[in-house]
């Protein structure tokens, strides 16, 4: 295979298109890969951008491709696959289905908050949801083994269910709208429990750190809840205008006559609306931190910053890892 004329000399795949140090680059970054539509692309088509990029790593570009077919493919590869391990990612758990998925779960949670069984339904689809997004785009160098994941799945439904059902109990005599916050505040909750304990194995054992030419120095276990930990606060970024703003929007529309006429449409309309709210908050939220993470020498244990000083001296002064998403 020969590189053809079309693609730039010195062209690397894996270079990002945008500077991910900024915001605006990171969000454009990650428009770009939570772009619903890839979740319609067949698999056969997936398969074939990965062989194309592994390919383009490798130095061989079929002939005739374009920079903008290899950019193509990219886009799909990032959409699909793990950043970490290279493997495909289940469907429902991928970055790009956020927007369908979390749409219509977030407008049955928003319209059905009024009684506990509907609370209690809508809140374990959430959280069952959660539980695919949270372990697909978990650090991949972590293993977790089926109990821990039993465990942490139970658990943040049980947060979750708490919050809601309590919440939904102590707001009978408080002003409607206040109800209708009852969903984000339970997601909220849910989602402060469901990631760290989906990922716990990287806070107990640590994860990969390198230095900035991606060459190991060892495991940390700081590295690890400083990525949970803006995992965490993206996630809650990711849902917050939506749970927030709309229920107001739905308080004001359903005063009027026609909303009233019209109630079977609610459900829909709130769908539909959240949409147009996760469209732009899904890559927004990804973007609020860098997806490679930094973390300064002085911040790490004790143990793995003098064996990196031993073996490095002062070269080395941060250390970077997959947050995850």
């Amino acid at each position: 295979h020969a590189k053809m004329a079309t693609i730039p000399l010195g062209f690397n795949i894996d270079s990002p298109r945008w500077d991910q140090s900024t915001f605006v680059g990171r969000l454009k970054h990650f428009l770009n890969i939570t772009d619903p539509r890839t979740v319609l692309v067949p698999e056969e088509e997936l398969d074939r951008a990965k062989a194309l990029v592994e390919g383009c790593r490798a130095g061989l570009v079929p002939p005739g491709s374009s920079q903008e077919q290899l950019l193509y493919a990219k886009k799909l590869y990032d959409s699909a696959f793990h950043p970490d391990s290279g493997e495909k990612m289940n469907f429902v758990g991928r970055m790009s289905f956020q927007v369908p998925g979390g749409m219509a779960i977030t407008g049955c949670m928003l319209q059905f908050y009024r009684t506990v069984p509907a609370v209690v339904f809508w809140q374990w689809v959430n959280q069952s949801f959660n539980a695919f997004v949270n372990y697909t785009n978990r650090n991949a160098a972590s293993p977790i083994s089926l109990r821990q994941i039993g465990v942490a799945y139970v658990t943040a439904t049980g947060a979750a269910l708490a919050t809601a059902v309590g919440l939904n109990l102590y707001t009978k005599r408080a002003p409607p709208l206040l109800a209708r916050w009852v969903p984000f505040a339970a997601v909220a909750a849910a989602n402060c429990v469901n990631i760290p304990m989906m990922r716990q194995q990287e806070i107990i054992s640590g994860i990969t750190v390198t230095d900035e030419n991606n060459n190991e120095l060892g495991r940390s276990r700081r590295a690890a809840v400083k990525g949970i930990a803006q995992v965490v606060l993206s996630r809650i970024t990711m849902a917050a205008p939506g749970m927030i703003i709309l229920p107001i929007i739905m308080e004001r529309l359903e005063k009027f006559t026609f909303m009233q006429r019209i109630r079977v449409l609610h459900g829909p309309l709130q769908v539909l609306l959240c949409g147009g709210f996760l469209l732009f908050m899904v890559p927004a939220a990804c973007a609020l931190f860098p997806q490679r993470c930094s973390l300064a020498l002085a911040d790490l244990e004790l143990e793995l910053r003098d064996s990196i000083m031993a073996k490095h001296g002062d070269k080395v002064l941060y250390v970077y890892f997959n947050k995850g998403l």
